[in-house]
């Protein structure tokens, strides 16, 4: 897109996605207009159109040095704003597979601050940009175009006395945003377009969340919280969080048929499920701050978009919309950011003409890696069901070698940093091959861990 003739870009959806889109157009368009179906909170209280956003979000090491590259700076104002920064392994008791992780010097760091606060915090950013402007209590119907360009949406308002009237906004560029519920397969549909393949694994994993303050503040001294991941031998998973406010967010999960109850004494207790009784003596002598909520649309979707046919001219996908993962594996924010960098870097790409299936291939891109983690993963599980199950003769040849790489994970430096780099979202799946990490996963057995939950980091070098 170009600066001349008003060029007029439409973001569906105020999402952390929908925004750093924005942000990224507003460099190539004359207007950016975000609709928002609800009204955006003053302040950081939960916005209604976050189905997850009182649960626990964690802001990986890709999506912050993509959060950094479009907002420079920005990581800055979440320190200054009390998000913690949580090192691992170092600050955290972390279970998987069986085996405790040691606390090695931690090579990577997450922060797991309110899902609000951080979106408050970029809302404040890119909305400052006179180019964006925002349309709130309106939901998008549908799309103006046909089979081969989109054209803009149709409108309809949610509140006040235009409620339920219908209204067309033109648009050179329509980007949807619209989250995991979105309905455009159905709106191109309704303009004779092609609709897109989707690909669909789901466990059924359905988890409950609370906040928790800690009668001595903190979890054990030296831990700022406990996380134990689920795996095909343990399918409940569980653990919590600290939040910029000093409490802590709780989080218990199962599969189909066993889902954490949000009945305040029955979270607790569905607590001793996990694999050790940590959790569940710390909730007994914790202080609930909330009521529990759940959640249970955890399915991995991912929408063919960039396929030939699949979609208009003036039509792109990202965020949730184009690629959804079982939140449990904590992706969600860092793609939406690590898309925005790929939509501002196909759109300022030198060497070719930015068509919409161009660009769209380059936006899914950036979520292949996310997705290759939490399908690979997900397919696993016992009851999974949809049609990307079955995954490939690839997905199966580095099932062994990835199953030795999470063996080793939990004791050995150099696999546990090889290993966290790509699940962080980091470093490419190929750092899992590299000579030393293939030495240690192929030709030795896997190093000691903890046989009880460490109480304490350890001390280079003791």
């Amino acid at each position: 897109m170009g600066h001349e003739g008003g060029r007029h870009a439409v973001v569906v959806g105020g999402s952390l996605a929908g925004l750093l889109a924005a942000h990224v157009l507003a460099g190539h368009a004359d207007r950016v207009t975000v609709v928002e179906r609800d009204r955006f909170p003053d302040g950081t209280g939960p916005r209604p159109g976050v189905p997850q956003g009182r649960h626990p979000h964690v802001l990986l090491e890709g999506g912050q040095v993509a959060m950094e590259s479009l907002l420079p700076g920005f990581l800055a104002e979440l320190r200054a704003a009390g998000a913690p920064r949580v090192g691992m392994p170092s600050d955290l008791v972390l279970w998987q597979n069986g085996r405790w992780f040691r606390r090695l010097p931690a090579t990577t760091h997450i922060y797991t601050g309110s899902r609000a606060q951080l979106e408050e915090l970029v809302r404040r950013r890119v909305l400052a940009n006179p180019v964006i402007s925002t349309v709130q209590g309106s939901e998008v119907v549908g799309l103006l175009g046909d089979a081969s360009r989109v054209r803009g949406v149709v409108l309809r308002d949610r509140s006040g006395e235009a409620r339920g009237e219908q209204r067309s906004l033109e648009a050179d560029l329509v980007v949807d945003a619209s989250g995991s519920g979105t309905k455009a397969p159905q709106w191109l549909q309704a303009v004779g377009a092609g609709v897109p393949h989707e690909e669909t694994i789901d466990t059924g994993l359905a988890y409950a969340s609370r906040v928790y303050r800690g009668r001595n503040g903190v979890l054990g001294g030296d831990t700022a919280g406990y996380y134990v991941y689920p795996s095909p031998d343990q399918v409940h998973a569980g653990g919590a969080l600290p939040l910029e406010d000093g409490s802590h967010l709780v989080i218990v999960s199962g599969l189909r048929g066993d889902e954490p109850p949000t009945d305040d004494d029955e979270f607790v207790t569905y607590a001793k499920r996990l694999p050790h009784p940590l959790l569940h003596r710390w909730l007994d002598e914790a202080e609930p701050l909330s009521p529990a909520f759940g959640f249970r649309r955890t399915a991995n979707v991912r929408r063919r978009y960039d396929l030939p046919g699949s979609c208009p001219a003036g039509f792109l996908a990202t965020g949730d919309a184009l690629c959804t993962f079982n939140p449990i594996y904590g992706q969600g924010m860092a793609v939406a950011a690590m898309s925005a960098v790929a939509l501002r870097d196909a759109l300022a790409d030198p060497r070719r003409t930015p068509t919409t299936r161009r660009v769209q291939q380059a936006v899914l891109a950036a979520s292949r890696q996310a997705w290759d983690i939490s399908a690979g993963a997900d397919r696993k599980m016992p009851g999974a069901v949809g049609n990307a199950v079955a995954g490939g003769p690839a997905d199966r040849a580095a099932d062994w070698y990835l199953q030795r790489v999470q063996e080793c994970a939990p004791g050995d430096p150099v696999v546990g940093r090889a290993f966290r780099s790509v699940l962080t979202l980091s470093a490419p799946v190929t750092t899992l091959f590299a000579p030393p990490v293939a030495r240690a996963v192929l030709f030795q057995p896997p190093a000691t861990t903890p046989a009880e939950p460490p109480a304490t980091p350890e001390t280079p070098g003791a």
